[in-house]
C-alpha cells in the first residue's frame, strides 16, 4: 500500500515537533513538509548542518518519514506579476521590490532542491506563478503571440532552476491550480511543451482544482502518466444552486454562498477509487499526501478522519485476471 502523509502547510502556526507529535500520534506515515513558519527554512537546511540534523532528529523520533517538501509560496513568486498581497511570500527585506522579491523566490526554490536532497525527499511539491493569469478570460481580447509569451517567460524563469534540480537529482512538481502557468487539461500540455518536457518537471496531481473545473481527474491522471510525481488527496463540494457560479462570486472560502468549497476527503464530488484506479494502471506508488482545507470542520478532527478515509480507499491492482480461474489447459 502506498504510504499515507499530510501536508504541513495548514498546519505551520504550530511548531514542526507539535505537528509531527500529532500526526505521529494520528497515525500517518509521514510528512509532506512546508518550508514556511517553523517547519523548514530551506537555507538554512543547506547551510547548517545541525539545523538540518535537528529536524531529522525530530522525524526520527516520531516515526515519520519525508518524501516531498513544498515550496508552493516561493514559487508562487517566480512568475506572478507582483501585487502587494504577494509580499506575505517573501522577507520584509525584499518587499515593495517585484524583482529583489521575484530573484528572492528563484533563489529559494533552489535552495529547496538542495534541501530536499539532503531531508532524502525526491520532489519538491509547488506553484509556479503566471505571468498571464490574469488574462485567462482573454478580454480585452488577448492574441496567441501573448500567450506564448507568458510561456516563454515561464520556461525562461523556471528553467535554470530545473538544472539545480537536475543537478540534485529532485523533481519538482507543480501543483495543478488557478493563479499557476498550469491550470487545467490545456496549460498542463503547454507547460511541458514550454521546458521541452525535461524530466525535472512534472506535477503534484491534486483532483480537487481540476473538478470543479469540470476536468476528470482520472483522464488527467492516465495521459500524463509519466509526470505525476505526487499526489494530494483534497476534495472539494460543488454547491451551483442557480445563484452561485463557479467563479467564486469573491466570496472567501467557506462561504456556503460560494458554488463550491474545499471539504474534507470523502465529503465531496471527487471520485476517489476512479483517482486510485487510475494510479493503480500508471503504477504509482509514492505517497498520498492529504492536505486537508475544510473551514467547516475542526481540522484534528479532519486530519483523523482523513488518513482513516485514505487506508479505507487505497487498494493495489489485481495481480491476475478475475476470469483466469475458468482457463483450463489444453
Amino acid at each position: 500500500m502506498r504510504p499515507v502523509t499530510i501536508f504541513t502547510g495548514q498546519w505551520t502556526d504550530l511548531s514542526f515537533e507539535s505537528v509531527c507529535k500529532m500526526m505521529s500520534g494520528i497515525g500517518y506515515d509521514g510528512l509532506e513538509v512546508a518550508s514556511w513558519g517553523d517547519h523548514l527554512d530551506v537555507r538554512k537546511a543547506v547551510e547548517d548542518e545541525s539545523y538540518l540534523e535537528r529536524k531529522k532528529e525530530i522525524l526520527e523520533r516520531y516515526g515519520l518519514k519525508v518524501w516531498a517538501i513544498s515550496a508552493h509560496l516561493a514559487g508562487q513568486l517566480v512568475c506572478s506579476s507582483y501585487t502587494a498581497l504577494h509580499e506575505a511570500f517573501a522577507p520584509k527585506d525584499v518587499h515593495g521590490d517585484p524583482e529583489k522579491m521575484r530573484q528572492w523566490a528563484i533563489e529559494e526554490v533552489k535552495y529547496a532542491a538542495i534541501a530536499a536532497r539532503k531531508l532524502g525527499a525526491k520532489i519538491v511539491t509547488g506553484f509556479t506563478g503566471s505571468s498571464i493569469w490574469n488574462m485567462w478570460y482573454a478580454f480585452p481580447p488577448v492574441t496567441r503571440e501573448y500567450v506564448e509569451k507568458g510561456f516563454e517567460f515561464f520556461a525562461n524563469m523556471w528553467n535554470p532552476i530545473l538544472d539545480v534540480f537536475d543537478e540534485n537529482g529532485v523533481k519538482f512538481a507543480l501543483e495543478v491550480h488557478p493563479t499557476e502557468i498550469a491550470f487545467d487539461y490545456y496549460t498542463a500540455t503547454q507547460a511541458l511543451k514550454a521546458v521541452e518536457y525535461r524530466k525535472s518537471f512534472g506535477f503534484n496531481f491534486d483532483p480537487s482544482h481540476l473538478v470543479w473545473q469540470g476536468v476528470k481527474p482520472d483522464l488527467f491522471i492516465r495521459d500524463f502518466a509519466d509526470r505525476i510525481y505526487h499526489v494530494h488527496i483534497k476534495d472539494v463540494r460543488i454547491d451551483l444552486d442557480g445563484r452561485s457560479g463557479v467563479l467564486g462570486s469573491h466570496l472567501q472560502f467557506g462561504d456556503p454562498r460560494r458554488g463550491w468549497n474545499f471539504v474534507s476527503p470523502g465529503h465531496g464530488n471527487v471520485d476517489f477509487e476512479g483517482i486510485i484506479r487510475a494510479l493503480n494502471d500508471i503504477d504509482y506508488t509514492g505517497p498520498l499526501s492529504v492536505e486537508w482545507e475544510d473551514s467547516g470542520m475542526d481540522r484534528v478532527r479532519g486530519a483523523k478522519e482523513a488518513l482513516e478515509f485514505v487506508r479505507k480507499l487505497d487498494f493495489s491492482k489485481s495481480e491476475r485476471a478475475f476470469d483466469d480461474s475458468m482457463h483450463r489447459d489444453q
